[in-house]
């Protein structure tokens, strides 16, 4: 399950599979997982206009943009998005809700600002799910007009917010890492990439469910000012200590978790009834190769396995040193076994993580020389 090469390690250096390493990229095909095409596929000629009408123009309709590159129907040429895990069903159901204890002062704090940012986003959001009292035989109806369930409308103003704010930490990360790449003039070890995988696989959560209905300006607003705040109190923070700041993320991906599983229970009880049969967006079937008749179902089953990779990538991330140490997730990355039932690799799995690997990288040069 190889992703990117990393050149031999110095057995001179000290905890060595970790520390920092020449790499190369290098993508390889396998089952059941995207990659990003290195090369993408020629675009078929169309014929100049010398006055193209906005409304048919190919560069403004808005399905113009697949995830998947095709020549022609069903001829799939690579993705132009980045790698992203594409999961099996039993994957899928392979997610338990875990939590990272908070012992440390700085794990404290990041914990206690995701607790008041739920708080803070329940109440936004009209987010309640209470518990249901058992034995209580209620309609749907009833039970939101009691407040033990979202409506439709709940739930996607509580997703849609969430994804916009989600999409934020990835990138800040991202952008620190290559600035200071640049300034130090010192390669990155793998960070970047995997942040940036992070930012864009958030951002395809929301411009799938943005496509179940249209934002009002209000909502548009509380969004543009909660993300300017988020930005940049976030971008402060990850310069002060990345660590704590992967930790929030993590414990924020959690929190993601959490809410995903309540809605997959909602939905297979029935107590969503307007998503049963509601055609799955397009885009959801390119990003994670889902069938064509998927139900919206399997769209949460698959944006809670991103969420629970992101969870387990930012615990490992706040375990090791940010400055010396490789991302031991460059080379491959865990199955959904490890992510949805571990809450993260300590520094010792990590290390053994990255050893295996370049194992297998050895493996895989060699049977190419053969």
């Amino acid at each position: 399950m190889l992703r990117t090469s990393f050149a031999q390690l110095l057995p001179a250096q000290r905890n060595a599979a970790l520390r920092v390493a020449s790499a190369s990229v290098l993508r390889e095909s396998r089952p059941g997982r995207a990659f990003m095409s290195t090369t993408p596929p020629p675009l078929p000629k169309s014929p100049i206009q010398e006055k193209p009408v906005a409304s048919s123009s190919q560069l403004t309709t808005v399905d113009a943009v697949s995830t998947v590159p095709m020549v022609r129907a069903g001829d799939v040429r690579g993705d132009w998005v980045l790698f992203h895990p594409v999961y099996t069903p039993e994957e899928m159901k392979a997610v338990e809700i875990l939590h990272k204890e908070a012992k440390t002062i700085p794990e404290k704090l990041a914990y206690g600002f995701v607790r008041l940012a739920r708080y803070g986003f329940d109440v936004v959001s009209g987010y309640k799910h209470k518990e249901i009292p058992p034995g209580k035989d209620m309609t749907v109806a009833e039970l939101r007009k009691e407040g033990y369930i979202l409506d439709e409308r709940g739930w996607l103003n509580r997703i849609l917010f969430l994804e916009t704010i989600a999409g934020v930490p990835g990138m800040v990360a991202a952008t620190l890492r290559h600035l200071t790449s640049l300034r130090l003039m010192r390669r990155d070890s793998g960070w970047i990439h995997t942040c940036l995988e992070e930012a864009e696989n958030e951002r395809m959560h929301l411009m799938t469910f943005m496509t179940l209905r249209d934002s009002s300006i209000w909502f548009r607003a509380l969004i543009l000012g909660a993300q300017g705040v988020f930005y940049n109190l976030f971008f402060m923070a990850y310069v002060v200590s990345p660590r704590t700041c992967h930790r929030f993320v993590a414990y924020l991906e959690e929190e993601a978790i959490l809410t995903y599983t309540r809605c997959i229970e909602d939905l297979e009880a029935g107590r969503i009834p307007e998503w049963s049969d509601r055609p799955v967006p397009e885009i959801a079937i390119d990003y994670w190769r889902l069938p064509a008749d998927a139900k919206m179902l399997d769209v949460i089953y698959a944006v809670r396995s991103d969420e629970t990779t992101h969870r387990f990538v930012n615990h490992s991330f706040a375990n090791l040193d940010p400055k010396t140490d490789v991302n031991p997730f460059a080379l491959r990355e865990p199955d959904m076994y490890t992510k949805g039932k571990q809450i993260a690799f300590d520094r010792t799995e990590a290390e053994n993580y990255v050893r295996e690997s370049h194992t297998i990288m050895k493996q895989k040069t060699e049977e190419m020389k053969v």
